[in-house]
Parts: C-alpha cells; structure tokens; sequence
C-alpha cells in the first residue's frame, strides 16, 4: 500500500509550519484565507487527508460513537437507525453499529467499546439489565452511556424515550370509545418489554374503566413469525366465545405477524372479529392490506435530542416525549 502523505510533507511542500496544515482542516481555527488555500491545494495535490486517530491523542476525543442493537428482526429499527446515523454524522462524529443478542457477553462488549475509545455509547433496544451495567469491570473512566426509545432504570444513564402512559391512555380511550371489551395484549422479549412499560400502561388504563381481565399474549422476539406464533397458540387454546375482541400488540411488526396469522390460517376478519393495534407506525403498516392503527413515536425529536446530548448542546437528563395515535381500519 502506498504511504499517505504527511501533514510535515505538506508544510514543507507550501511553505508554512506543521501547525498551519493542522489549523487549516481544524473548523473554526484562526487562519488566513490565504495560507487556508495554499495548504487545501498543497493538501490535495499530494493527496493528503489528515489523520483523526492521531489528532484524538492530542484532543482526548475520537468522535466515534458506539450503538449497541439487539433485535435485528424488528424492522422499526432501520428507520430509526437511518436518522440515527445521519444526524452524527451530521455532528462531525462516526457510528461504530456493535451487535448484541444472546450469543454475546454484554460487558465484554462495553469494555471493547470502551478501548476503542468512542466518546459515548448508545444503548438502542438492547437487553441490558442494571446488574449488567454495574458490573465490577466497568469503572468510572468509561463513556457516557446513553438510553433510545425505552426507559432507563440506571442512575446516570440518561434516556430518550416516548412518553408510554400518555401513548397507552391514548390508546385505550381510543379502543373504549369504539366499544371495545375484552382486551389482549401482546408482549415481546420480556426483558425489552419491561423496558417498555406498555403492557403495564395498558392494564392500568383499562382497570380505570372498570376492564381487568386483559389476556396476555407472549411472544419470544420482535418478529412477524413470533407475533404469528402467539396468536396462533392463543387461538387454538382459546373457545371463539371467549376471545378477546381486541388485540394490543407491543410493536407494529407482532402486529402484522399476528394479523397474518388470524386472516389466513383461521379466516377471522379485522376488525370484525378482532380489532389489532400496534405501536410505532411502520411503514407496511399503513398499507391497503393491514390498515394498522398504531403510535407513531416522535422519532426525528428523540434523534435530536440524544445527539444533543453526546455533543453537550442539550442537558443530559430523562426525557420523555409525546407521540401520536394513528387510527386506521384495523380497529
């Protein structure tokens, strides 16, 4: 491989001090527009291009922020993590995506990304638990840590997240309204789903209408084929007298399994026969052949503000915003 050039090589080919090459490709720094433009030239004429890891020994930052991601079988996460990446990099800082589910060691991973040296680590719906991140192995000199899309129960670990009992009330006025029930709930990987709070909010809002018998609907993952998975096991071990009439799934994609699963196996009619809800307002969701009523989580907001964090423009505290109930023909 050929050698890259050298900030010195570029000093000595226009003339100035090594510290003139370096000012002229450090934003904001003072320099005259004269000698900016003899270094740029200079630069690109030898095909230079100035080395971030070594100027992060002299500046104690490498912009480089670590996003910890687990279910990778939840499609909601490609959009999330498009204007996740676009705003950091927007910032001047590069994502470095670490995959964590059960076939990796939690804090392994963060002492991987801690001699990486990123600025800060991004913990995106993953399953970590306080003892996880309390660990004896992790000490004080490791990055900040952040919290998106479901709540923190670790002090110092701020979070981003959607407000779930205002989106639940929401939710359930909406489903009373249209005279529902006998309500079911769906949930996803129990870990995450305890993050969540949904199911939790769900129950409470339905017990102040006087409804408290909701049945619960496990699924093992965020997944199409784990939604139609639940479903189908509720129906077979269910009477079609005692069914519930309405469906709260804990996330669009359970949903759309699910209502797979009850159309074209067991020829049951949305919302007829059973009303389904998701959460998150993904795209397919929204086509002629699911018209899903969802909630749609604030999700450019919530990227805004955990990059605000990470750059220091924005308090690094909780913050929990509002969403919006998309209603549709599933209910």
């Amino acid at each position: 491989m050929r050698k890259r050039a050298t900030a010195k090589q570029v000093a000595e080919a226009a003339g100035v001090s090594k510290w003139t090459v370096i000012r002229a490709f450090t934003p904001g720094a003072s320099i005259t527009e004269e000698s900016k433009r003899k270094v740029l030239e200079t630069a690109a004429a030898l095909n230079y291009t100035p080395n971030l890891l070594a100027r992060s020994l002299a500046t104690n930052a490498t912009h480089q922020v670590a996003v910890f991601v687990d279910d990778f079988a939840n499609p909601q996460k490609l959009p999330f993590l498009e204007t996740l990446t676009e705003r950091l990099q927007a910032a001047g800082l590069v994502v470095m995506l670490i995959n964590i589910n059960n076939h990796f060691d939690h804090v392994h991973a963060l002492l991987h990304a801690d001699q990486r040296q990123v600025d800060a680590i991004i913990l995106f719906g993953t399953a970590f638990r306080n003892e996880t991140l309390t660990d004896h192995q992790l000490g004080r000199g490791m990055p900040p840590m952040f919290v998106l899309a479901r709540d923190s129960q670790i002090d110092g670990v701020p979070a981003v997240v959607c407000d779930a009992e205002r989106a639940l009330k929401d939710i359930v006025d909406h489903l009373h309204e249209r005279g529902y029930r006998r309500p079911g709930f769906m949930t996803g990987a129990t870990v995450l789903s305890t993050a969540l709070r949904r199911r939790q909010h769900f129950a409470e809002f339905w017990e102040e209408k006087g409804v408290r018998d909701i049945a619960v609907l496990s699924a093992e993952r965020y997944s199409a084929q784990a939604g139609a998975e639940a479903v189908r096991q509720y129906l077979n071990s269910t009477n079609a007298t005692d069914r519930v009439d309405v469906l709260m799934c804990e996330n669009d994609i359970l949903a759309i399994g699910a209502m797979d699963e009850m159309r074209g196996k067991y020829g049951l009619r949305v919302p007829e026969d059973m009303a389904i809800v998701g959460f998150d307002n993904y795209e397919l969701g929204g086509s002629s052949a699911y018209s899903l009523t969802t909630y749609e989580q604030p999700r450019h907001q919530m990227v805004e503000l955990i990059v605000g964090m990470i750059t220091g423009r924005v308090d690094a505290e909780t913050v929990s915003l509002p969403g919006k109930l998309v209603i549709r023909g599933s209910t």
